[in-house]
């Protein structure tokens, strides 16, 4: 099977919308959360995933959007950008996000946002946070989002992983060790390269294809003005940080 994982889209319906135009055959869509927040268009994002039959997770910034705790948590910037998701979003996309799950296990994975152990949100920045976390699943692999930046964090030896950073296009057979494995952000990339990043899986045998789409970030951009988002959120689209 060839599942499109797609994470952190943050409400970017135009790298979206992209994302969708270049993943040719695939049989399934799942999503690592952070479906809306900072971006302006949270409404078309969650259609064009619902249109697709996608599978998913809550983010922090989704549980935010219905009104939960995790605002107090948040820069300035992004609270301000989560107060106007909430006074902007449908009661369609309300609902959708609602009943997101926190965590979901398909065959050989589970799918978090955050980590397994802390699946809302803890940041898996390290090898030494990815392997405190194996014990906090039970499949070969777990996906994860959150951080936005593409990563696998793969097992060497017993309690010990290694990071790997995939630049670009990039493809890697997981093979039999235990991995946590990041695609990387759809809608606000934070590695330098301002690309929408995702990765494709093939579920037999077990491989990673990360890809990278350039997309009209002015365009997103333009909508974020419009909106009344903060400078910041939109200066940061065409930088990749």
């Amino acid at each position: 099977m060839r599942v499109a994982v797609l994470s952190d889209i943050h409400a970017n319906l135009v790298a979206l919308d992209a994302v969708i135009a270049s993943l040719g055959s695939v049989d399934a869509v799942w999503h690592l959360g952070d479906v809306v927040g900072y971006g302006p268009e949270p409404d078309g994002v969650v259609e064009r995933l619902r249109q697709l039959g996608a599978r998913g997770v809550r983010g922090n910034h989704d549980a935010a959007a219905l009104g939960g705790p995790e605002i107090a948590y948040f820069n300035p910037d992004a609270r301000r950008a989560m107060e106007w998701t909430r006074t902007t979003i449908s009661a369609v996309t309300r609902d959708w996000l609602a009943a997101l799950p926190e965590r979901f296990t398909d065959g050989a994975f589970t799918a978090v946002h955050g980590s397994p152990r802390e699946p809302i949100w803890e940041y898996v920045t390290s090898a030494s946070v990815a392997a405190e976390n194996l014990a906090a699943f039970e499949t070969p692999y777990c996906l994860h989002g959150h951080t936005h930046v593409p990563v696998v964090f793969r097992e060497r030896a017993e309690g010990r992983l290694d990071a790997l950073r995939p630049e670009g296009d990039a493809r890697l057979e997981l093979g039999p060790a235990r991995a946590l494995v990041n695609p990387g952000s759809v809608g606000q990339p934070r590695d330098g390269d301002p690309r929408a990043s995702y990765l494709v899986l093939d579920t037999e045998p077990a491989t990673a294809e990360w890809r990278r789409v350039a997309y009209r970030i002015a365009d997103t951009q333009a909508a974020m003005r419009e909106a009344g988002l903060p400078h910041f959120l939109v200066a940061r689209l065409e930088v990749g940080v």
